[in-house]
């Protein structure tokens, strides 16, 4: 996990959300706040915590080191096949967007892939000064 949690990626969240109680905006704001570049996702919005939201994967106007996912199972499988032909080779599915085909998909076209487990929790842990 490591591989993925560093402040110089640049981090998409896809299924990024305006909502306060969806976990969209929960992630998006908790890397947001820690200091983390984050780019939000959602065809629905423009803008989310003041940052220009994009419609899809391919519409960001510069390089993502990983991509988040937030959405349902059956989008998480449109999103690794995006990042597959984009290049990206480093998905984070976020507790209840995981779905197996889409990890099968990252394991045969050698895209790492982390599941059942949430990065705002892993990104504290691997932060030592969070628990100072």
């Amino acid at each position: 996990m490591e591989e993925f949690i560093d402040k110089r990626f640049t981090y998409a969240v896809v299924g990024a959300s305006k909502n306060q109680s969806k976990y969209g905006f929960k992630v998006l704001k908790d890397l947001k706040d820690a200091g983390f570049r984050v780019v939000p996702i959602n065809p629905h919005e423009t803008e989310i915590l003041g940052m220009k939201c994009f419609k899809s994967l391919k519409d960001v106007d510069k390089k993502i080191d990983v991509v988040i996912t937030v959405v349902p199972p059956k989008i998480t499988e449109k999103i690794v096949e995006e990042c597959s032909s984009l290049g990206i080779k480093k998905v984070w599915m976020q507790p209840g967007s995981e779905d197996e085909k889409a990890i099968n998909f990252c394991k045969r076209n050698h895209i790492n892939v982390v599941y059942n487990t949430c990065i705002m929790v892993e990104h504290k842990l691997l932060d030592k000064s969070f628990f100072i």
